[in-house]
């Protein structure tokens, strides 16, 4: 007989799966830690498998856990689709997309996209989280998000990929800076000075470490940082040179700084979108992903 399992069930161990504890989970649900322990319990003799290693700091996940969440996270997510969809469905199209996407995409594209987007469909709720590219097609592999946003990453398996907008990195230099002179350079010829760079792990960190490698030298990493306002701000105080997106600059006051042009082919990355392969999109994210794909020919 096929186990009959009900969605407030998955719903509580999705939650603890997420913050790791079952105290803590019972928090973010409401409910008493007593009786969310009885529902995985209950959950776990329904499927016949341990879902969850219990110690003194909390739980641990097994593997059959892993594969439940991943069903668990499409079944939760079309059912809010189809409540979505009916409830005042004269009110016309409704739902919630969920958007991943990296820095560099936030910085400089999303923003105005999502805004033109939800004028037209104000009743669809965009939920986007910033990831490092990695990360964003592993949370769309997973079923974490629906729509993913990124430049490159070394697992695209099961994944239906679109091009998006052309990433064009620059140079940024304090005006009084040896390199401020020239219109064009070479990245080799930066890394004889000190650089300010995004953190371990972007992409960005692994792209400007690769091409470093690639000819024998070594990215002089002065300060790592999170945002491209923290990177500005540090070459604006002179504490080195930076490489970001020439439309990321735009945000930012650079009066007292240069933008010099990179030499390198690399220095223009292809930004993708991606969603999950065989997989039908709510009607809302297919208008999303739709909606970007447009915007992204229309520049080119």
């Amino acid at each position: 007989m096929n186990p009959r399992l009900d969605l407030y069930s998955l719903q509580v161990f999705l939650a603890v799966l997420e913050e790791g504890s079952i105290a803590a989970a019972a928090a973010r649900e409401h409910i008493a830690p007593s009786a969310l322990s009885k529902r995985l319990s209950e959950l776990e003799r329904t499927l016949d498998v341990p879902l969850f290693q219990r110690h003194a700091r909390g739980v641990a996940p097994t593997s059959a856990a892993h594969a439940l969440a991943r069903r668990a996270r499409m079944l939760l997510h079309q059912t809010q689709d189809l409540a979505d969809e009916i409830r005042d469905y004269s009110a016309g199209l409704r739902g919630r997309v969920r958007v991943a996407a990296n820095l560099s995409s936030i910085a400089q594209f999303l923003p105005m996209e999502l805004r033109r987007f939800m004028l037209r469909h104000p009743q669809v709720q965009i939920d986007l989280e910033e990831s490092i590219s990695a990360g964003v097609t592993r949370a769309v592999a997973e079923n974490a998000a629906d729509i993913g946003v990124y430049t490159q990453s070394d697992d695209e398996s099961g994944l239906d990929i679109y091009p998006y907008h052309r990433d064009v990195m620059a140079l940024v230099a304090p005006a009084g800076h040896p390199l401020a002179r020239h219109e064009r350079v070479a990245f080799a010829d930066t890394l004889d000075y000190d650089h300010v760079g995004m953190h371990r792990g972007s992409a960005a960190n692994y792209l400007f470490t690769r091409e470093a490698a690639a000819i024998n030298r070594r990215l002089r990493l002065r300060f790592q940082v999170t945002s491209y306002d923290a990177l500005v701000s540090m070459v604006r105080a002179e504490l080195g040179i930076g490489i970001v997106p020439v439309k990321a600059l735009s945000a930012y006051t650079c009066d007292e700084l240069r933008m010099i042009t990179l030499t390198d082919a690399w220095a223009r990355r292809q930004l993708k979108l991606c969603v999950r392969s065989n997989e039908s999109l709510s009607g809302a994210a297919r208008l999303l992903l739709d909606h970007l794909i447009a915007e992204a020919a229309a520049r080119r």
